[in-house]
């Protein structure tokens, strides 16, 4: 039986750039900058605060349910790992 996992579910990475450890995340609710993430999948299991956010080379301060945001990740991430709000 799999562990209850913290935190609020609250999007998915659908794509990582590893030369820039930056994941795109398509969120599924509201996330500011200065809140904690984790992100779970495969064997990665981490958690980190956000610094910075990013969409469209603008950087904003809050993502909105929908929205699909660049932010910075300090482990490799894959497409399809879970994000949660801690």
């Amino acid at each position: 039986m799999p562990e209850e996992i913290e935190g609020k579910l609250i999007g998915k990475v659908t794509h990582y750039f590893g030369q820039i450890g930056v994941a795109v995340i398509d969120f599924s609710d509201k996330f500011k900058v200065g809140e904690t993430i984790r992100i779970i999948g495969g064997e990665t299991d981490f958690t980190q605060q956000v610094e910075s956010m990013e969409t469209e080379h603008q950087k904003i301060k809050e993502a909105k349910k929908g929205d699909s945001i660049g932010l910075k990740v300090e482990q490799k991430v894959r497409e399809g790992y879970k994000v949660y709000k801690v």
